[in-house]
């Protein structure tokens, strides 16, 4: 019996060193950014195309207020509801003294200035996929954007959620940096899919989750339900997706669709900030969509 337990406290102490080591936060290489200078207006470009006022402006903000990135909105999920925190310059309650590190690591490897994870709600493994010098013009726009001391609000999230620690072993399970369109790929076809996968994180919002919430890449862009309950996130892949090239350059520079409808809910934001962007980034983003492969 006393050979049994001392088995069962062995292979317990192996279990828990092997989680603790799986589930360690891990930053990037320390030369990510070495030798990289940000350029703010390049990464105003950037700003749009990866949404972050989207998310971290405040509710209901309009106009230049959009520009204030105090965080407070909520996005439900199935695992709780998560708040978007406060990135503006404040030192204190915002990214001001963050690093080009520091943003790197959050952006890229959903790991915090203190060595903790952040959840998946910020798209770092769609994040993961861009080129250090975008990320560090982002970082040099970031700093020109007004500060705001408002306090980040905590996530709503229930046990064992709440332990930060798990997210690691989510991370370990569906981390997948790679880009996911594959294949004999046109100079504008790639840069579609930088600013759909990378930049845009179309993928996060518009393809199907596994039970742990990762994302199906099997069946990239075809729908998803909407995390607040409400509807479902269409299929945008060639199988639903019948518009013309010409078609989704309009949608995303007017809003308009070819039926005369007029794009609503979250896709607003999306289309303001395409709209924001040179018409070669939208008619990339329509030449990419037509490569992806379609999916019911």
């Amino acid at each position: 019996m006393s050979r049994l337990v001392s088995l069962a406290v062995v292979a317990l102490l192996g279990g828990g060193a092997a989680f603790w080591f799986i589930t360690a936060p891990k930053t990037l290489p320390a030369d990510r950014f070495v030798d990289i200078s940000g350029d703010a207006a390049r990464g105003e470009s950037v700003f749009h195309a990866t949404g972050c006022a989207s998310c971290h402006m405040a509710p209901g903000a309009t106009g230049e207020a959009q520009l204030v990135l105090a965080g407070g909105q909520a996005f439900p999920s199935d695992f709780g509801t998560f708040i978007a925190p406060n990135i503006t310059p404040d030192r204190v309650q915002g990214i001001g003294g963050w690093s080009l590190a520091d943003l790197g690591n959050a952006l890229q490897s959903g790991v915090s200035p203190q060595g903790t994870h952040y959840y998946p709600a910020l798209p770092y493994w769609s994040y993961a996929k861009l080129q250090p010098q975008d990320v560090a013009d982002l970082y040099s726009f970031l700093q020109t954007l007004p500060a705001a001391a408002n306090p980040s609000q905590p996530h709503q999230i229930g046990f064992p959620f709440s332990i930060r620690r798990v997210v690691g072993g989510w991370k370990f399970l569906n981390s997948d940096s790679n880009f996911v369109v594959q294949g004999d790929l046109t100079e504008a076809e790639i840069r579609g899919r930088y600013i759909s996968e990378a930049m845009a994180h179309c993928g996060e919002c518009h393809t199907p989750r596994n039970a742990l919430g990762g994302l199906d890449t099997s069946r990239w862009l075809a729908g998803a339900p909407n995390p607040s309950g409400q509807g479902r996130i269409p299929n945008i892949t060639p199988a639903k997706l019948e518009w013309s090239e010409a078609e989704i350059i309009i949608y995303l520079t007017s809003g308009f669709t070819p039926d005369y409808d007029v794009v609503g809910g979250h896709m607003v934001h999306v289309v303001e900030n395409m709209a924001k962007l040179p018409e070669s980034d939208r008619a990339a983003v329509a030449a990419y969509l037509k490569k992806v492969p379609a999916a019911e």
